[in-house]
């Protein structure tokens, strides 16, 4: 298994998350408590553009061509090829079902959430590094921040020469988080919640593992 696997499971998630009436919908509730400001990066038309793409409100054919290979490549940064054969991995391993009648491909997400939990730290671990500018991760994301924070102590980011804040560098699970994440906010809620588990500070941990289990369970 690839790091990379991961973040497109974790797309699935949150492509599921936006189906609308009519489809099993039980992934992405905790995107609710995102606020509207969720972006931590200086935004360019075509990021605007991509942005409302990704938002809620998509349905029927629309929605379920976010699912085509092609599709997942362009909304993640992950080669064609590779996710290609990030799916197969996946499907062998029961990280991924096929829906009946669709062939939609649905991450089980009971199964991902046990294995970021237990051993996401040990597999691809995280250490922070030098002071760069990036977007914020693990407790200074949005989907954390003011939880955890402890005064002197400095944001952690992964990388980006467009990101808005300014910490400690976290290597992200795949080399396309920071394209990946612009394009979708549950996406960059979930990534932020796995870096602060691959840290493996246990408060941090345990907090994030509880908001992953809202959008995995």
């Amino acid at each position: 298994m690839k790091s990379q696997d991961i973040g497109l499971l974790l797309k699935l998630v949150s492509i599921r998350g936006r189906e609308g009436p009519g489809h099993d919908t039980h992934a992405g509730k905790g995107a609710r408590a995102l606020p509207d400001d969720w972006r931590d990066w200086a935004l360019d038309d075509l990021d605007i553009d991509r942005h409302r793409e990704g938002l809620p409100g998509l349905d029927g054919d629309q929605l379920l061509s976010r699912y085509s290979v092609r599709a997942l490549a362009e909304q993640t940064g992950i080669s064609k090829s590779q996710v290609s054969l990030a799916l197969q991995r996946c499907l062998e391993v029961g990280l991924i079902r096929r829906e009946r009648g669709t062939g939609v491909p649905r991450a089980n997400g009971r199964a991902l959430f046990n294995f970021i939990v237990h051993g996401v730290r040990y597999v691809f671990p995280a250490k922070p590094g030098e002071i760069t500018r990036g977007i914020a991760t693990t407790f200074a994301a949005p989907v954390l921040e003011g939880q955890l924070y402890s005064s002197g102590e400095l944001p952690m980011v992964w990388p980006d020469a467009r990101g808005n804040s300014k910490g400690q560098a976290i290597e992200p699970l795949f080399k396309s988080v920071p394209f990946a994440v612009r394009r979708d906010p549950e996406l960059y809620a979930m990534l932020a919640l796995v870096d602060a588990i691959r840290i493996g500070h246990p408060r941090e941990s345990k907090v994030a593992a509880e908001r992953l289990a809202e959008y995995l369970e």
